[in-house]
C-alpha cells in the first residue's frame, strides 16, 4: 500500500500540480516584497529617478518599461529557483530510480525458494539431536 502511494506521489503530474502550488503560495509573498523592496527602486534609479522614474511619457501617454522589465526580472528569478530547488533534485531522483530499476541479479523463483526449503529441512531432519544446552 505504501509503495503504491510512494508511487502515486513521485508521478510527473502530481509532482507539477505540487509545484505550481509551492509556486503560487510560498514564493508569491517573497518574490512580490523583493520587486518592491529592491526591483523598483533600482529601475528608478536607472530610470531616472523620482516618481516617474523607469517611464516615459509620449502624447500624455504613460509607457511604464520599468514595470515591465520588473515583471520580466520576477518571472527569470522564480524561474531559477523553481528549477534550482524541484526541477534538478526531481531529474536525480528519477535518475536513481532508474537506475535501480536496470535488471540486476535475477530473483530466485518460487520453484528454487521451495526447494532450498526442501533441502534445509531435509538436512535438519537428518542431523543428529542437539543436547540442551541452556543455562539460567
Amino acid at each position: 500500500m505504501l509503495k503504491g502511494f510512494k508511487d502515486f506521489l513521485l508521478r510527473g503530474n502530481v509532482v507539477d500540480l505540487a509545484v505550481a502550488v509551492v509556486i503560487g503560495v510560498a514564493f508569491a509573498a517573497l518574490v512580490t516584497s523583493f520587486t518592491e523592496s529592491f526591483l523598483n527602486p533600482l529601475i528608478a534609479l536607472i530610470g531616472g529617478g523620482g516618481v516617474n522614474g523607469g517611464s516615459i511619457e509620449v502624447d500624455d501617454q504613460l509607457f511604464t518599461w520599468g514595470a515591465f522589465l520588473n515583471s520580466v526580472l520576477t518571472f527569470v528569478l522564480t524561474a531559477a529557483v523553481i528549477y534550482l530547488v524541484v526541477v534538478v533534485p526531481m531529474k536525480r531522483l528519477q535518475e536513481r530510480r532508474q537506475r535501480g530499476e536496470e535488471a540486476g541479479p535475477a530473483a530466485p523463483t518460487d520453484i528454487e525458494l521451495l526447494a532450498e526449503i526442501r533441502d534445509l529441512l531435509a538436512a535438519q531432519r537428518n542431523a543428529p539431536p542437539q543436547a540442551d544446552t541452556k543455562t539460567f
